[in-house]
């Protein structure tokens, strides 16, 4: 078998776009190990080693094949019967077959008689194959297919095009961005595949300034990574050059202070060095009386900065810059990263400045001006809905429902500011500052920040009342009417957010938890808007995407399908009881017991679904008479229930579901006793209508918590 050698393949470009560097690397490096694994010349249990930094895309991949091995192909062709006819000679089909498959003037005999095709049984009967040895390819043909087949399925947003590097000024080429080297090596040897205009060689370059040389020879496809560390200044490897940032900027903070934790911040400072330099600047210490949200976002989004954080959170004078150069004197480095940030600062405290000469309440009218939708009208009809809500969930939730209406009406009024219009990421952490110097109580200004929160999957939630209820209203006005224009999400398109606003809901009603039930808050919502504006069915239609996105998140928190659609039939939309509901479904499925327990209530309902049509209406509005219950089996049916009755209503009241369940499983006896001895169908009308009123209360009685018989196999 042929000897394997590992394989390094690197394409030298202009700088990469640093949000996509981490992906484009690891995509990179994945997909072309799995086309060549496709083309066998290297196993899918094999672990490539992706490279990505600004200036290149590379991967090492190991025991590649120099040639992939010989391939064995069987494929049917017809059968046999059609194929000869009773001559054993070939008929008109086999012949146009063969002539399409080699050629219109084959010799059709020669072909038969090569030995590649023979009959073989196929159930009972014959057909025709050709049986053939395919001879592997060669590493060179191979790797350049599959090459080509990695760069077209990288996640690449937008192409740049530009002229083909060969010369040939006719053509062009479409890539991320220009491609001025390639590098394939097979061990020592050059496998000189061409891709993007380019035949690869072995000699790359290093860092821009910092490289012993213009160029450096790539020896062996093992020596790349040394040699990229030694020689050209550069960690070529996206993971150990974050790790070396990460220990930089732990160790350039000094003592009582730490640099801001942000990993997307690490990633994209990643991916524009390719030999980190961590350096401490400063700036003046007046710039402190602006807001910290805004000096830190200013310098993480403009600079790319590491704001660095006292004990406490709060934001010092000083940052950690992280250079691409390493420069005996970092002072001039240093001076021009401070000149730079200083501008930036002073237009935030400028805009912090002249925003506060405005209230927040002088600028709710202005609203009116900003059109929210075409179809639901302008910001200030908008922000008029929330307030209305806000207030009517607050007094559900017996908290002040002018501090509610009060916080949304100015909740919307900070995107009219300056701060704002610069950085749309500090809407409602703006508006809290500026109610705060308003003068507004503080809860009416928390408020108005945390309305804005979930704002992602894991965010923290509003806390107290108020700022839930104005959470709460935010997200059913933006989710109802939106839905209710017909702007449902489809696919991968949701433009309005409305699954983040979906699960935002779910998880202030499930996780704070507050007891209001989703139908009803969906229908005051939709009552809000003007009549005829939204669709008659919306409130219903919201519940059910909900529900969904519900399910959804009820899965990643690893509760089973079967235990949430037991609680969900019965939970009548009190979603703050779902999470207790579903640990004691769960902690009860775990014991044997409840396999009992779900096939009696599985009986139940089963009786109870056959019969109800034949018994009708006469069960609305009946009671139970225990005077008609004759049958001993059903007389002491009945007496268990009532001995248990107190019990497990008392577990319920107190939100212990597991020993509810626990407890109704004593009743199993009773009802195998019941549907052996008594015929609930009988002759006698009233009997049978009230062993039917029976098995109702007894079905209401074990479905208290779930559904238990969806727990049934």
């Amino acid at each position: 078998m042929t000897m394997t050698r590992n394989l390094l393949v690197e394409l030298l470009v202009e700088e990469l776009p640093p949000k996509s560097l981490k992906i484009l690397g690891e995509s990179f490096a994945a997909g072309l190990h799995k086309k060549l694994s496709a083309r066998g010349f290297v196993s899918d249990s094999a672990k490539p080693a992706g490279f990505a930094t600004p200036r290149r895309l590379g991967v090492w991949i190991p025991d590649v094949l120099a040639t992939a091995a010989d391939t064995n192909i069987s494929e049917e062709i017809m059968p046999a019967a059609i194929a000869f006819d009773a001559a054993k000679k070939p008929t008109p089909p086999l012949i146009k077959r063969l002539q399409k498959m080699f050629d219109e003037n084959a010799d059709i005999t020669g072909i038969l008689s090569s030995g590649e095709f023979v009959t073989k049984l196929k159930g009972d009967k014959e057909y025709l194959y050709r049986e053939r040895i395919v001879q592997g390819e060669s590493l060179h043909d191979g790797l350049e297919g599959a090459l080509e087949d990695a760069l077209e399925g990288l996640p690449i947003a937008r192409v740049m095009t530009y002229p083909d590097p060969s010369g040939n000024g006719w053509k062009t080429v479409d890539f991320v961005r220009p491609v001025h080297g390639l590098v394939a090596l097979h061990g020592k040897d050059i496998v000189p595949v061409s891709a993007l205009g380019l035949t690869a060689g072995r000699e790359t370059r290093g860092h821009r300034f910092e490289a012993h040389s213009a160029t450096i020879a790539i020896r062996d496809a093992d020596s790349y990574e040394a040699q990229m560390e030694f020689e050209g200044a550069v960690i070529p490897d996206f993971g150990k050059r974050r790790t070396a940032i990460a220990h930089q900027l732990a160790a350039a903070a000094k003592e009582g202070v730490k640099p801001i934790d942000d990993e997307d911040l690490l990633d994209e400072v990643t991916a524009l060095v390719e030999r980190p330099h961590v350096l401490v600047g400063e700036f003046e210490k007046e710039f402190l009386e602006v807001p910290q949200e805004c000096l830190i976002l200013t310098m993480k989004a403009n600079q790319k900065y590491f704001p660095l954080l006292d004990a406490k959170g709060r934001l010092t004078n000083r940052f950690l810059i992280v250079s691409n150069i390493r420069p005996e004197d970092s002072s001039l480095v240093v001076g021009g990263n401070e000149r730079v940030v200083r501008p930036r600062l002073a237009d935030a405290k400028f805009f912090y400045d002249k925003d506060r000469k405005q209230t927040l309440e002088s600028r709710v009218g202005k609203l009116a001006s900003v059109v929210y939708h075409n179809k639901l009208g302008t910001q200030l009809r908008r922000v008029e809905r929330i307030a209305t809500l806000a207030g009517t969930i607050a007094r559900m939730l017996n908290a002040d429902k002018a501090d509610a209406e009060l916080a949304a009406r100015l909740c919307k009024a900070d995107l009219l500011t300056d701060m704002v219009g610069e950085f749309p990421e500090l809407q409602g952490i703006m508006g809290r500052y500026y109610a705060l110097h308003d003068g507004e109580d503080q809860v009416v200004a928390d408020a108005i920040e945390a309305h804005y929160h979930p704002r992602f999957a894991g965010d923290t939630l509003p806390q107290g009342v108020i700022a839930c209820a104005v959470a709460l209203a935010d997200k059913l006005e933006t989710l109802v009417g939106i839905y209710g224009i017909g702007q449902v999400p489809t696919g991968d398109k949701d433009p309005f957010g409305l699954r983040r606003h979906a699960l935002g809901i779910l998880r202030i009603l499930i996780e704070t938890p507050i007891d209001l039930p989703l139908n009803a808050l969906l229908k005051t919502a939709a009552a809000n808007f003007p009549a005829g504006t939204l669709s008659a069915s919306v409130a219903q239609d919201v519940e059910a995407f909900m529900l969904d996105r519900l399910r959804g998140y009820l899965r990643e928190r690893d509760f089973e399908v079967q235990h949430i659609e037991a609680v969900l039939y019965t939970l009548n939309g009190h979603l703050h009881q779902v999470l207790p509901r579903l640990e004691g479904v769960r902690d009860f499925a775990a014991h044997e017991v409840a396999k009992d327990l779900a096939a009696a209530n599985k009986r139940v309902q089963n009786i109870m679904r056959k019969n109800r049509e034949e018994i009708g209406t006469d069960l609305e509005g009946a009671a139970l008479k225990p005077g008609l219950l004759t049958e001993a089996a059903e007389q002491d049916l009945y007496q268990a229930m009532v001995d248990i009755t107190p019990f497990v209503q008392g577990y319920l009241d107190r939100g212990e579901y597991g020993k509810n369940l626990k407890a109704l499983v004593t009743l199993k006896p009773f009802i195998d006793d019941f549907f052996e001895k008594v015929m609930v169908m009988c002759d006698d009308k009233r009997l049978r209508l009230n062993r039917a009123l029976l098995l109702q209360q007894l079905g209401k009685l074990m479905n208290q918590v779930a559904d238990i018989s969806k727990l049934a196999v």
